[in-house]
């Protein structure tokens, strides 16, 4: 199916690993432009090499922090600068902090929303104005389960996610009447860098265990229903779905990439 994604510009934070560079690998793949956003130098080089091989001149680097206030507009200026539109933004810069509410600190508190929450406000604020020349576009904000199902020890994560999700729905609305779709996808257990990273961390962690062996003890843990983890390039394809001519009549909606996981629909 042709997503009609040829020649449309999107910026994807959080874009040198996991879901976000799925999502861009995909959009690249399907005749679009992208700019990955992410901090470290060399995996962001390391992704856009790989994104390269399937689709020649069709990515662009910008290493940038996005929870630096200044951040949004030299994002937003360095894509016009290289590719001269926008139509896409996919905010998915984010790491996952859960702790128990005694134990969340003001900075904890401050440090996860100006990455999360702040970060896309700023964004949002500084590509609308593109969208809108270009007679609209889609936003699509990367968010989590604990967003529409808050457990225990979920602070500060699951308060930020489920303001970015009350954040699509009111957005939604806002910008209708511009032709520009929000939208949101709730992530469960997805691979990704962070998650391996995590493991390496956790305490009694088997030193011979592998990755698909740790993945599949969380997925079990977790009661995945489909009795896995879920790859980045399946979260990755629903993203460039909704940023797609194909999804031109969805907005405001939350959709579950969780194997099922979710208590709620």
């Amino acid at each position: 199916m042709d997503l009609g994604l040829t020649d449309k510009v999107a910026i994807v934070t959080g874009g040198s690993e996991g879901i976000g560079k799925a999502a861009a690998h995909r959009i690249a793949a399907e005749g679009g432009k992208v700019a990955i956003v992410a901090r470290r130098p060399d995996v962001l080089a390391a992704a856009a090499a790989e994104i390269e091989r399937v689709a020649p001149g069709r990515v662009m680097t910008i290493q940038r922090d996005v929870s630096d206030p200044q951040s949004a507009a030299a994002i937003v200026k360095a894509a016009l600068d290289r590719y001269g539109r926008i139509d896409i933004l996919v905010n998915n810069a984010g790491t996952s902090h859960a702790k128990a509410f005694d134990l969340v600190s003001d900075a904890d508190w401050q440090g996860d929303f100006s990455l999360k929450l702040w970060a896309a406000v700023g964004l949002i604020r500084a590509v609308v104005p593109e969208l809108r020349k270009n007679g609209g576009g889609r936003i699509i904000n990367v968010t989590n389960l604990a967003g529409r199902t808050p457990g225990a020890s979920s602070m500060p994560t699951s308060i930020s996610r489920a303001a970015g999700i009350a954040l699509t729905k009111a957005l939604s609305k806002d910008l209708a009447k511009d032709n520009i779709l929000v939208n949101t996808v709730c992530i469960g257990l997805i691979k990704s860098g962070q998650h391996e990273r995590r493991y390496a961390r956790l305490p009694g962690a088997r030193p011979n265990a592998t990755i698909d062996e740790r993945y599949m003890e969380d997925a079990k843990a977790r009661g995945v229903p489909l009795g896995r983890v879920g790859e980045g390039h399946e979260a990755g394809d629903v993203i460039a779905f909704l940023a797609s001519a194909r999804a031109s009549y969805i907005t405001g909606v939350a959709i579950n990439i969780d194997g099922g996981t979710s208590a709620v629909v």
